[in-house]
């Protein structure tokens, strides 16, 4: 388990290990075009197959994409009912290509609102590419992160019944083993396209140092080129972590 990056400092590289992004603007990218909103969510696949080729050639370690949130079961039940499609044709089609570049492939959030079938396609999907290791991606789908603290919780008192009763004793190596995503480090970098700037409750937890990168590029038209503009502007933050900019600038002198 990666240790928080408020008890610790995380190393930090040129290119981010753990790359988060939101997928957004599918559907204005499609009004805009005077298509149906569900032609944006098509073509929003051709981009994740852009953006998971290009993390892989630049080293990144973990891609985590949010595809489908707890709070988008209120969309229209068509829209819905689509993005369950893409979601059981994407594991159709695109498992073996992913076995074939190294990357694994993880699915986190509640699976039980799925379908069977949809259910026994993840579980399928996770365990051939089980092997893997040169990229790590994570889809959050049915995912919270508010649920994710909620779920860790009631894991974590299930498994130490005696914390209810001296709540004091509760840290944060307590909580974070059940966090879903509780394998892999912190994200250096979330990326959010299509001009909103919030984190919609996405790894609420997770993102705590998380370098935070809006752009207006709706996410069909997300690329390698657009990864690098985001990629060269985390290489431009600093990276403090509590620290002050002198602190920096001596470690670096070191």
């Amino acid at each position: 388990m990666a240790i928080s990056s408020t008890q610790a400092i995380p190393a930090t590289q040129a290119v981010p290990q753990h790359v988060a992004i939101i997928m957004d603007g599918n559907g204005r990218w499609a009004t805009r075009r005077h298509l149906p909103r569900t032609a944006g969510h098509a073509k929003g696949v051709q981009a994740v197959r852009r953006v998971v080729e290009a993390c892989g050639r630049r080293g990144v370690r973990y891609l985590t994409l949010f595809a489908f949130s707890s709070e988008n079961w209120r969309r229209p039940p068509e829209e819905v009912s689509l993005l369950m499609r893409l979601f059981v044709q994407a594991l159709e089609r695109e498992v073996d290509k992913l076995n074939e570049q190294g990357v694994r492939l993880h699915v986190v959030g509640d699976m039980s609102r799925f379908e069977p079938r949809l259910q026994s396609l993840i579980a399928d999907a996770q365990v051939r590419t089980a092997h893997n290791d040169r990229l790590h991606l994570s889809v959050a789908a049915n995912y919270g992160g508010r649920w994710d603290v909620l779920q860790a919780m009631r894991a974590m008192l299930i498994q130490h019944p005696d914390l209810a009763r001296e709540p004091q004793r509760i840290d944060e190596s307590h909580l974070a083993p059940h966090l879903s995503m509780a394998w892999a480090p912190e994200p250096d970098l979330f990326i959010r396209t299509g001009g909103e700037q919030r984190i919609s409750n996405f790894l609420v937890w997770q993102l705590a140092y998380t370098e935070l990168y809006f752009t207006d590029q709706y996410w069909p038209d997300f690329g390698a080129a657009e990864l690098d503009a985001a990629f060269e502007w985390y290489r431009n933050r600093e990276r403090r972590f509590g620290r002050t900019s002198e602190q920096l600038r001596n470690d670096s002198a070191q």
